[in-house]
């Protein structure tokens, strides 16, 4: 019988877990290591005692980088077929997550036909469907209603939920002080500012932490710490709201940890290239190498139809300075709800950052796909490098679209493609262009 409720608990008690035994066989790390990581927090292994389909998942110190991708209902987009489609997309192409942000009407159905179905972890943010899972107005939600939400997630199987405990009074009080261009852009943070200044009282994830930590820890939640006073500018990157809420991230993610409750943080949001490597170090440090789940960062905002690319681009410097989570970001970021289109776009996006951070950080047997497919492309075999890519379709139809005279090249070189010239070469052949043209 099992004498412990999280992965933390047992790691502390010296308890190698089925999860952490199949955590370690993915990531190459001997179990008593990986244990090691958990009990000190600096690794999570979401993963809910309810949700029985999940193949679990380390994220944190060591680990590769995981991509997480956001979907759900909306009041202008309520087809609930669809997102399903999203969700298969997800799995087709490895996302190790899968955040519903179903914001509008009953979500738990889908929310539980996801659990029930997925290996990917699930995640939530309980503040998004506290109105419609209530039925109360913003100014009528009590804090012990807040908590209600939280369980009933909680009792859904989802394995980690993001709780934007952190915009405290004193960090609203650096935030407005300061100012900003861009304000709150965070939907659950701004929620919370909006509640705190209606009713004049405390953030009441704040207020009743350890009632929270309480739930998570009955079931093994994951908290993953909101940053809702997030940049959503790169004119608000760094500033007094954004740090005075990483420090109060870094006291509660101490209090989780001594509760046995495994803890993410969560970062930026919109951010210069030249600000990511600093905030990944100081994030580490206030937090104490918590693992940390980033939003992009995006690192130019006059993009919008292409900002899976920004995003991109901020995701491979982050996780290559540190960041241990990506969540992925489509071309319709800023502009609507993503289609199945967009959401391709996005994971590949997040999955080339996570994958060439990997590479940069010396992962274990993160190069073995790109080096064969190097001795692929050595010997010019197509079917081999299909077989190797990503995205095999994708890269089959552009090959055929303009088929080559000779399938030894492509149709961009031709007979002058530079491999097929060396390797003639080495094998004592002769090459000779004009006879051949």
């Amino acid at each position: 019988m099992k004498n412990y409720h999280t992965q933390m608990e047992a790691a502390k008690m010296g308890i190698i877990t089925p999860e952490m035994e199949v955590v370690a066989k993915k990531e190459y790390m001997e179990p008593e290591k990986l244990r090691e990581l958990v009990a000190k927090g600096e690794v999570a292994i979401p993963c809910n005692v309810l949700h029985k389909s999940i193949s679990p998942e380390g994220i944190g110190t060591g680990m590769r980088t995981k991509i997480n991708v956001n979907l759900g209902i909306s009041g202008d987009a309520k087809n609930y077929d669809l997102e399903m489609q999203k969700v298969e997309m997800a799995h087709k192409f490895g996302a190790e997550a899968i955040m519903d942000l179903s914001n509008y009407g009953k979500t738990n159905t889908f929310r539980t036909k996801l659990v029930e179905c997925s290996p990917a972890m699930i995640g939530t943010v309980p503040m998004y469907d506290a109105i419609g899972y209530l039925e109360k107005d913003l100014l009528d939600i009590t804090a012990e209603d807040f908590l209600k939400v939280v369980r009933a997630h909680a009792e859904e199987g989802v394995d980690f939920m993001t709780i934007h405990a952190g915009i405290n009074r004193r960090a609203v009080e650096a935030f407005r002080r300061e100012g900003r261009k861009m304000n709150i852009v965070s939907r659950g943070g701004s929620l919370l500012f909006a509640w705190m200044m209606m009713t004049g009282n405390e953030n009441p994830f704040f207020e009743h932490y350890d009632e929270v930590l309480d739930i998570l820890y009955e079931y093994d939640v994951t908290i993953s710490l909101g940053d809702a006073l997030r940049p959503g500018c790169i004119d608000d990157a760094s500033d007094a709201g954004q740090i005075s809420e990483l420090i109060e991230l870094g006291n509660l993610t101490k209090r989780a940890w001594e509760r046995n409750v495994q803890v993410m943080v969560e970062g930026p949001g919109h951010m210069a290239m030249n600000e990511i490597a600093a905030n990944m170090t100081m994030q580490k440090r206030i937090c104490h190498n918590a693992p940390f789940y980033v939003l992009g960062p995006l690192v130019t905002d006059i993009f919008p139809g292409y900002d899976h690319i920004t995003s991109a681009i901020g995701g491979a410097i982050a996780a290559a300075s540190g960041a241990d989570f990506l969540c992925y970001v489509t071309p319709a970021e800023h502009l609507r709800l993503p289609d199945l289109s967009d959401v391709k776009e996005g994971i590949i996006a997040s999955k080339i950052a996570a994958h060439a951070a990997d590479i940069a950080k010396g992962v274990p047997h993160s190069r073995d796909r790109d080096n064969a497919m190097a001795e692929a492309r050595q010997v010019v075999d197509w079917d081999k490098m299909f077989e190797i890519c990503v995205d095999p379709d994708k890269a089959r139809e552009y090959f055929e679209s303009v088929p080559p005279a000779d399938r030894h090249t492509c149709s961009m070189c031709g007979k002058m493609c530079a491999v097929r010239t060396t390797n003639m070469i080495l094998a004592g052949e002769k090459v000779e262009f004009c006879t051949e043209l």
